[in-house]
């Protein structure tokens, strides 16, 4: 997103030319001096170049000087979104937003506002700025595929369905078409028909690797597939790119983890984990946890009881993901008064809000120490009036965003009767699910064994702290107990909520709607038992996470 431009923008990126016959210089006529329209447009000019030299506080200060003198001009705004998105999403969301406002008639603007609002969660808004940017530009398939991407995160893959099937019919050859239209195949559990336009994307050589990906994502493998000795060609073409490396090593680790052939498997997901970008930084993130902890103390907690929404509308399902979060949630919404919105950023964002000028541990302690009971009840609406997007009248709402176990603190002081239910699941099986998937750049803590089983540590320390600050209100609930105990478990969920007993809770399998996490094929399935203990079969392999998890492997 941070290099797309509007057509208009066109004539900035390459330097102005002289005149094709230039006169010497003694027969030179006098000329004009720039105009402020032209100045702008070589200061924006360059601003671009140092952005691509990775100079981003020169170029966002040539930005700004256009904007103390045309504070309203939208190409300078749109720049400074673009900058913005590496670092500060909600400076880029204000930023296009003033651009969108400046020229409402630019679709680009209103697709990259909407991009920026779908990767921090705010679907409705997203969905609004992609429907204007195809109103504005009839049949633009870009556009088509990004309101697709926003209705199937928004829980509504029927919508997408036909934006997909129409930009098929404009443009068959885009890149992606096939694989999106897949993954809201997916969403609604119409495997067999995703299988299709994978395997034509595929065939297409359009957006290979995702494909394979999602190809082999979807079904459990018994016997060796044909897939796997293409996946195993398409590794040796030096021109891939790293993600497109990375995705196929995932998808051949996937395959052979399911026919257990475990030493081949650990290898390929060892050599696209090798591939992160980046590391994660352990020691920054222990002294985070160190913060949440003297913050939110019994003392504090108390001094806030009487803040905060009287709604109990909220549930929050939290924990590591591939713990049982969302098993959990399918269970919870399989009920008929409980609607499952998938994992919802909202609460960070908030979080993000309450330190807007730092960041820093210090702005975020002074914010929630004072904050007043009417802020506190105005954040709490602000959460509601969001997740009430997704369903006007069921009585509990789930939020299953895993890392919100981060913010149970805060949960507490907006939510003093929202339902909190914490998944457990055996510490190595737990680090192993995490480590086979390719999580985005917010989790890149599995990228490693030893730092992910130390990352699992920190988890476990800050839970058993919130435990001690909110006695009896989360209530644990362990992966092994809901596959051992299902009906129990289920009924003890239920009760959790409040709500009376459904049947339809035990057959959650068979619950319509989408579904846009990693589980989203394993959730289509009655609970099996096979995912139990199976850290077991790695021996050596998975050393580093035994050592680094310490007297937690196993428990």
């Amino acid at each position: 997103m941070n290099n797309r431009l509007p057509p208009a923008w066109s004539k900035h990126l390459k330097a102005p030319s002289g005149p094709k016959n230039p006169q010497p210089k003694t027969a030179q006529p006098k000329t004009n001096p720039p105009s402020r329209a032209q100045l702008d447009d070589a200061l924006l000019r360059q601003a671009l170049e140092l952005h691509r030299a990775n100079r981003l506080p020169e170029a966002e200060a040539l930005c700004q000087r256009v904007l103390a003198h045309s504070p309203r001009h939208p190409l300078a705004l749109y720049l400074l979104g673009t900058f913005a998105l590496s670092s500060d999403d909600e400076m880029a969301i204000r930023c296009f937003e003033s651009a969108v406002k400046e020229a409402p008639q630019n679709p680009h603007y209103h697709l990259t506002l909407g991009e920026t609002y779908l990767k921090v969660g705010e679907h409705a808004d997203a969905i609004r700025h992609f429907e204007s940017a195809c109103e504005l530009k009839t049949g633009w398939v870009e556009a088509l595929c990004a309101l697709g991407r926003a209705y199937t995160g928004f829980g509504k893959a029927d919508l997408a369905v036909p934006l997909y099937e129409r930009a098929l019919t404009i443009n068959g050859r885009h890149p992606l078409v096939r694989t999106g239209l897949a993954n809201a195949l997916v969403s609604l559990g119409r495997m067999d028909e995703a299988t299709t336009y994978m395997r034509e994307a595929i065939s297409h050589r359009l957006g290979v690797a995702a494909a394979y990906d999602g190809l082999v994502s979807i079904r459990k493998f018994s016997e060796e597939p044909a897939e796997l000795q293409s996946i195993l060609a398409e590794l040796k073409n030096p021109k891939l790119d790293r993600k497109s490396i990375q995705q196929f090593h995932h998808a051949a680790g996937k395959i052979l983890n399911d026919l257990r052939r475990y030493d081949e498997a650990m290898d390929h997901f060892r050599q696209a984990k090798e591939l992160s970008p980046r590391r994660f930084d352990i020691e920054s993130y222990r002294r985070s946890v160190d913060f949440m902890i003297e913050l939110f103390s019994p003392r504090m907690a108390a001094t806030k009881a009487r803040h905060g929404s009287t709604s109990d509308v909220p549930v929050f399902v939290l924990g590591m993901p591939r713990s049982g979060t969302t098993l959990t949630e399918q269970i919870c919404a399989s009920h008929p008064d409980v609607h499952g919105a998938g994992e919802l950023t909202k609460l960070r964002r908030i979080t993000n809000r309450l330190a807007p000028k730092t960041r820093s541990p210090e702005e975020l302690r002074k914010s929630i120490v004072d904050m007043t009971v009417e802020q506190s009840k105005s954040l709490a609406e602000e959460y509601l009036s969001h997740i009430r997007q997704r369903s006007p009248d069921a009585r509990r709402i789930v939020d299953k965003l895993p890392h919100n176990f981060e913010l149970i603190g805060l949960v507490r002081i907006l939510f003093p009767k929202a339902r909190i239910i914490h998944c457990r699941r055996d510490a190595a099986d737990n680090c192993i699910s995490c480590y086979f998937l390719s999580f985005n750049e917010d989790n890149i803590y599995n990228a490693d064994l030893n730092t992910l089983g130390l990352y699992y540590r920190e988890y476990d320390r800050l839970m058993r702290h919130w435990d001690v600050v909110f006695p009896g209100q989360i209530l644990q609930n362990r992966y092994e107990d809901m596959v051992s105990d299902q009906e129990g478990q289920s009924r003890r969920l239920i009760d959790h909520l409040g709500l009376p007993w459904d049947d339809a809770c035990l057959r959650f399998f068979d619950k319509g709607g989408a579904v846009n996490t990693f589980s989203r094929w394993q959730v289509r399935q009655p609970i099996y038992t096979s995912s139990v203990n199976r850290w077991k079969s790695y021996g050596s392999a998975i050393k580093p996470l035994i050592d680094a998890l310490g007297d937690l492997a196993g428990n």
